[in-house]
């Protein structure tokens, strides 16, 4: 893990194309603002691993042919 020490409006710059802004200091908070193409996904680390894990339930169940056909009825 890269480690960096930023101050307030300050960015750093992640593979050419990603930029992660401070935009404010709060308490024990830090607010960023993040600036990258529309195709690249960012999600807050807690809910990526929802979605991983709803992602390795939904893989694990078998749907029957019968019940593929209902859905178009």
């Amino acid at each position: 893990m890269l480690a960096l020490t930023r101050k307030l409006s300050e960015s750093i710059i992640i593979d050419n194309n990603i930029e992660v802004t401070i935009i404010e200091i709060k308490d024990n908070q830090v607010k960023i603002g993040i600036s990258a193409p529309k195709s690249v996904s960012i999600y807050r680390k807690e809910l990526y691993l929802q979605i991983q894990e709803a992602n390795k339930e939904s893989a694990g169940s078998e749907i029957s042919a019968v019940d593929i056909k209902k859905l178009f009825e």
